[in-house]
């Protein structure tokens, strides 16, 4: 798997993570602030990242299994390049997205929230958390958010090749939104005053946007 792939996973979890504080940012303050008063509150933070890492993974592992199984059965190994340039589409869309160009992309958020419903009442049973550990099934739960960062993500997982892949690339895009997350109930203002800043959002949805077109134009020259 080109290493490109891991890096541009990890840059739209990174350079998405104004969109990520929006979403989760929230909850992890809620983890944060919803610990016990004598207890340090990073451990908590640190597993409900741990538990939405994990959920990525497999959610990521799950994508790239299922494609790559339907793929090798039917033999139809050009339907790859056509899944890589929706991939590509759709981090065009995420850039225009994150820049608030175009807000297209929140209407793709919408194919997951009947499976959100069923999911989010699990979440509020293990409030309030006694322990850094119950924050990890917290967090797992909380993967599974519908969010267009997530999706956008995803559409490369799904096309990485294999399930293992798929899991990396998904991993790659959780570690980039880690820094911010991390950072919530210690210097969340601050850092949610940068990640929305106009002027950052506007350069990073650029960059995502030319690595965007650069991978349409790429895989379009191979159909």
């Amino acid at each position: 798997m080109p290493l490109t792939d891991l890096f541009a996973a990890f840059m739209v979890g990174l350079l998405g993570a104004g969109h990520c504080l929006g979403m989760c940012g929230g909850v992890a303050a809620a983890v944060s602030m919803g610990t016990p008063q004598n207890r340090r509150k990073f451990p908590f933070l640190l597993f409900y990242n741990g538990g939405r890492l994990f959920s990525y993974g497999l959610i990521g592992a799950m994508a790239g299994g299922l494609v790559s199984g339907v793929l090798s059965v039917t033999q139809l190994t050009q339907d790859l390049l056509w899944l890589r340039l929706v991939a590509a589409v759709m981090m065009i869309l995420l850039a225009l997205y994150i820049g608030r160009f175009w807000n297209g992309l929140a209407y793709v958020e919408r194919v997951g929230q009947q499976l959100w419903k069923r999911i989010s009442p699990l979440s509020s049973k293990l409030l309030p958390l006694k322990s850094p550990l119950a924050a990890l099934p917290f967090g797992m739960l909380w993967g599974w958010l519908p969010c267009g960062l997530v999706y956008s993500a995803l559409s490369w997982a799904a096309v990485a090749g294999n399930a293992f892949h798929g899991s990396l690339i998904m991993v790659a895009f959780g570690l980039g939104t880690l820094p911010a997350m991390l950072l919530v109930g210690t210097a969340a203002e601050a850092t949610k005053s940068l990640l929305n800043n106009m002027t950052f959002r506007k350069l990073s949805s650029l960059i995502l946007l030319m690595y965007g077109i650069i991978t349409a134009y790429s895989v379009y020259n191979q159909l």
